[in-house]
């Protein structure tokens, strides 16, 4: 999916089951890059739009229901429709890959470990007795500079920005980049929940910060396109 993925997983007993099982979870986010991205042509997702596929794979299925709900609840801000007509699911996939591979860890019965994909964050327990996981929300201004460092335990941390990767997010209703904000963290109880939010509170601008807290957000951190921050964290996952 062209980002960085870690797993640090605090377990203690089987080596190997812990290889074996970040192997599979790392597995899992490669089959969802084969699938879903836009950028390969035979990719099931390419294949679709492309009117040759057929019906979709339940996955895909999947992907575009979550897609569709977020679409409606957000007034059709949020879409995977890119201006051009063509489909992109990025919105979505990064996301759901991410809580699948979790999901793959929390089946073996690893119950302690913070995976990171580019910056999306799912953890789960404690690294150590009384304190969650850290994880740092970088200020859009200064690649080494923090806004703030949430501690979590059980939930997910997403953030949508355009101060990477230039204006890649539009409205939906418009089809004009989004640009009301700089970046957008939000704390849910799962990734794709928390992704899909960030993405949404990015394309609908300052109003969508008080709507993310209506569709699951336990939490939202804005940045203004003058850099003031448009909201105070709440109470994230414990």
């Amino acid at each position: 999916m062209g980002v960085p993925m870690s797993v640090d997983v605090r377990h203690d007993g089987d080596d190997g089951l812990v290889r074996d099982t970040v192997r599979a979870a790392f597995d899992t986010m490669h089959d969802a890059d084969r699938r879903f991205s836009r950028f390969r042509p035979d990719s099931e997702l390419s294949r679709f739009d492309r009117g040759e596929s057929g019906e979709p794979s339940d996955d895909l299925r999947e992907v575009l229901g979550i897609a569709a709900r977020f679409a409606a609840a957000s007034g059709g801000a949020f879409s995977v429709r890119r201006p051009d007509g063509s489909l992109d699911t990025d919105g979505v996939v990064k996301g759901w890959a991410a809580q699948r591979a979790a999901d793959t860890l929390i089946a073996a019965g690893l119950t302690t470990f913070c995976l990171n994909a580019g910056g999306d964050v799912v953890v789960r327990g404690e690294p150590e007795p009384g304190r969650g996981w850290h994880v740092g929300v970088r200020d859009p201004a200064d690649p080494q500079a923090f806004l703030t460092v949430l501690e979590v335990r059980d939930g997910a941390v997403a953030t949508s920005g355009t101060y990477e990767r230039g204006e890649h997010v539009w409205d939906g209703r418009t089809g004009a980049a989004a640009t009301g904000l700089l970046a957008v963290t939000v704390v849910a109880v799962e990734l794709t929940t928390a992704d899909v939010l960030a993405t949404c509170v990015l394309a609908l601008g300052p109003d969508g910060i008080a709507w993310a807290a209506e569709h699951g957000a336990a939490a939202v951190l804005a940045v203004g396109a003058d850099g003031e921050i448009l909201t105070e964290l709440q109470a994230a996952p414990a």
